[in-house]
Order: C-alpha cells, then structure tokens, then sequence
C-alpha cells in the first residue's frame, strides 16, 4: 500500500463533475487499484472525499528535468522528494463512459509504500464471529435470503475479494449474497463491487445481489433499492432453531 500526504487539488469527471481545493491531504493506493484521497478530521476522517474503485488505470506524471541537468535540490529535501510525482490520473470504464480522477500534487511531505499481508491471508479474519456464524447458517438455510435460493458455494472469489455466498434462484439465476451483522453504506458499496466484477463475466451478466444482515441502517436500505440489491433482515435465533419465525397475518 502507498501513502502520499501531499498538498493537492483534484478534480473528477465522469457521471459528474467535481473540484476538490488545494490542501494537504492523504493519498492512499492500494495494490488492487483502489485510490482514495482523505482530509483530516470531520466527516471525511470515517468516508474519503474522493475515491475510485477498481478496474483502474492509475498514470503517474513527474516534472521533466531541465535539458541542462537536474534542477539542485534544496536543503534537507529527499532524492524521494525531488523527483515526486506532480500528478496522478486514475481512469476508470464505466460502460460507455469514462470516470477520471486528476490529481494535481504541488508539494509532496511524505510518500511511503508499506508491503501488506496477501488478500488470501486477510480473508478469514475479514469477519466477526457473529458475522461468521450468519454465513455458515445461511449457506446451510439459504431459502432465508430470497425464496428459492440454493448454495452454489461460499467465499466464491473474485479480483477483488470473495462473495459470501453465490446462489441460483427458482428461475436458474445467479445470486450474490453479501452478509453483515449490521448493514451499513459501505456494505452496499462492498456489494456493488463485486456486482460490477461479476458482471463483467457474460455468465453472471444478469446476476443480482441481495444484501443479509441482523440489522439494516435505513440509509443503506434506501441505497440497495435504488441499486436493484434486495434487503434482508435475519434473527440469528430463527437461523439456529432456538425460536420459530414471526407469524405475520393478512386481513382483507
């Protein structure tokens, strides 16, 4: 993973158009192509102020040096700082679009790559035990998820990380299935990725997600349906037998 704290400015186009003003900031790159750029502090110290997500395409420009020989380089600047790249641009295929991150870095303070645990290492510990527990009950009760639904597998992988579980309904179809205890932005984020790289493959290309949890955040809920991702809440007690499921009745 990369970390650039920089004086910068961006701007993004694509679906629509956005400036971010010069300031200091963190410019994190991880090795999958994911790029965001985060403030300190407020609301942006939990979300970043602009991020892109892979496929990407990540450029990096650098001053040219001067045809008589590199400029000198001040006192107590770095090698590393002297030749600091002035510009990022991450580009992205949105369908018959293309999303575009500029980012215009004035002066670099610090840039850093750290080596990181492989994805695989990382992908058992990427839940909780209740989280867990969810999913090894849903696989075994996967009707609890959408009506129909039988257990292709779990952990299906993908470039980006593994789907908690893939299923078919009644009608054949692919089903992505994202599990969380409690269901957030970020989880519907999470799942919209890996719709998006599904979809990429023909096979899955009508492929659709539905996103499990104890508890859905009214936000969330609101996000998923405008994303076609269908919401389902689920009582770990029903799941593990120890009480019968809500009877819900109908009058005419």
């Amino acid at each position: 993973m990369r970390l650039i704290v920089a004086k910068c400015s961006a701007q993004y186009s694509g679906r629509l158009d956005t400036h971010l003003p010069e300031a200091i900031r963190l410019i994190m790159i991880k090795a999958d192509g994911t790029l965001m750029i985060w403030a300190d502090g407020g609301g942006s110290s939990v979300k970043p102020l602009n991020w892109m997500t892979p496929p990407t395409v990540i450029e990096e420009l650098t001053a040219e040096p001067a045809r008589n020989g590199p400029a000198p380089t001040a006192a107590g600047e770095s090698s590393a700082q002297a030749h600091a790249p002035t510009r990022l641009v991450v580009r992205k295929h949105a369908g018959r679009t293309e999303d575009r991150l500029e980012i215009t870095l004035t002066e670099v303070l610090s840039d850093v790559t750290h080596a990181m645990q492989p994805p695989d290492a990382d992908a058992a510990l990427s839940k909780d035990g209740v989280e867990a527990h969810l999913q090894e009950l849903l696989a075994e009760q996967p009707h609890h998820c959408g009506e129909g639904l039988r257990l292709v597998r779990r952990e299906w992988p993908t470039d980006i990380g593994p789907v908690d579980l893939m299923c078919r309904d009644a009608d054949d179809e692919w089903v992505a299935v994202e599990i969380k205890r409690t269901a957030t932005i970020e989880s519907v984020e999470q799942i919209t990725r890996y719709l998006e790289r599904l979809r990429t493959d023909p096979q899955f290309g009508s492929c659709r997600g539905v996103l499990a949890a104890q508890t859905i955040k009214p936000q969330a809920r609101v996000l998923a349906q405008s994303r076609g991702i269908a919401c389902v809440e689920v009582d770990l007690a029903v799941l593990r037998g120890e009480r019968e499921p809500e009877l819900r009745l109908f009058t005419a």
